[in-house]
């Protein structure tokens, strides 16, 4: 071997040498790199997990108030529906009670001329012939009548609730005033109607013909003329025994 072969084998081998040196030493310094660096992005993906975790247990709890808000809301809301409708019905109470009061005040400065009975099948407030016959004999002293009045009493017996039977016996009343305002031209101002619902039985509610009877409105033809010297009549009731239906 020449010293110019000697001299280029010697020039390789310490180029080989160096170049795994440098290489080992890359190595050496980017490895604990690149594990901090698949260690960061092991604890950035568990960090994102817990978030996500910690916003899902944030929504399910804002849903539970929210839920639970609207729950109260609507109790809330209910209470104060039962509040108003309370409310009503005793401001309706207190109506009657007025309108009754009043219509008792002027009614004792008039006097009973005729007087009759009408009777009505269970919850039925249409006017059968009977009844219509019974209120045309006594609309027959309306035209020798001065400064009358015709005062209805509409009555229910005892089944169903005291606020329908209110209104049923208004019901009932209103029958009696459409005929004789139709038939007889009697004016609204005329007639004064209490309905009395269940308040005023004239029989016990605890027998069929005991209730027949308290389905009924009495009507009086009154007078407030002293110098009338019409006689009362005999208080009549429709032929009608114990309807049922109508």
């Amino acid at each position: 071997m020449t010293r110019t072969s000697l001299t280029i084998c010697l020039a390789v081998c310490m180029a080989v040498t160096v170049g795994c040196s440098s290489k080992n030493y890359v190595k050496q310094q980017t490895t604990p790199l690149i594990n901090k660096t698949n260690e960061l992005d092991d604890m950035t993906a568990k960090n994102s997990k817990d978030i996500k975790d910690v916003d899902a247990r944030a929504q399910a709890g804002i849903q539970a108030v929210n839920a639970k808000t609207a729950d109260v809301e609507q109790k809330a809301q209910a209470a104060g529906q039962s509040a108003a409708s309370a409310q009503q019905m005793a401001d309706a109470a207190n109506n009657r009670v007025g309108v009754l009061t009043n219509t008792v005040a002027n009614l004792d400065n008039y006097r009973p001329v005729a007087e009759t009975s009408v009777k009505f099948g269970f919850n039925k407030d249409n006017l059968t012939p009977t009844a219509k016959e019974a209120l045309d004999q006594l609309a027959g002293s309306i035209a020798s009548t001065k400064g009358y009045i015709i005062a209805l009493e509409g009555s229910t017996d005892s089944v169903g609730s005291a606020d329908y039977n209110y209104e049923l016996s208004q019901r009932r009343a209103n029958s009696v005033i459409q005929y004789l305002a139709s038939k007889y031209s009697v004016p609204a101002h005329k007639i004064y109607v209490i309905g009395l619902g269940k308040d005023k039985p004239v029989e016990t509610n605890k027998t069929k013909a005991g209730r027949a009877d308290n389905r009924r409105v009495d009507v009086r033809l009154m007078t407030n003329t002293v110098g009338d010297t019409t006689q009362p009549a005999t208080p009549t009731t429709t032929g009608q025994n114990n309807p049922s239906s109508m």
